[in-house]
């Protein structure tokens, strides 16, 4: 059999075997949060969310905006140096590093329990 002919069978396979997959994982929603920064960001988004008093009082301030911090619950980085992860706690304190829509850096200080997730404070860099 010549390389044309294997290549050709290869490819017709191949072409199968994705449509199949295509098929399975197609109507799923799946994800794949391998690493730790998209798993906390991951697992914060789909809790109910919360805003304390003193979050609502910079919100009211109207240099930072929900939509804002949606985006940076999306494409925001966890700082896991400040952030407090201990085992067995009842809430988890994360520190996460995001933007604005006018490029201010702002720091989202979020309390991450089993239940729901509270944004407890923004900071502006």
């Amino acid at each position: 059999m010549k390389f044309a002919q294997r290549f050709a069978y290869y490819l017709v396979g191949l072409v199968i075997g994705l449509f199949f997959v295509a098929m399975v994982f197609g109507g799923k929603d799946t994800r794949c949060n391998y690493f730790p920064n998209s798993r906390v960001l991951n697992d914060i988004r789909n809790k109910p969310f919360e805003y304390s008093e003193k979050a609502s009082q910079v919100l009211a301030e109207k240099w930072v905006d929900t939509t804002d911090i949606k985006k940076s619950l999306e494409f925001g980085d966890v700082d896991f140096d400040k952030s407090d992860t201990e085992f067995g706690k009842n809430a988890k304190l994360y520190f996460i590093e995001g933007k604005t829509a006018a490029n201010q850096k702002i720091i989202l200080k979020i309390t991450n329990r089993s239940d729901k997730a509270i944004l407890e404070d923004i900071i502006k860099e």
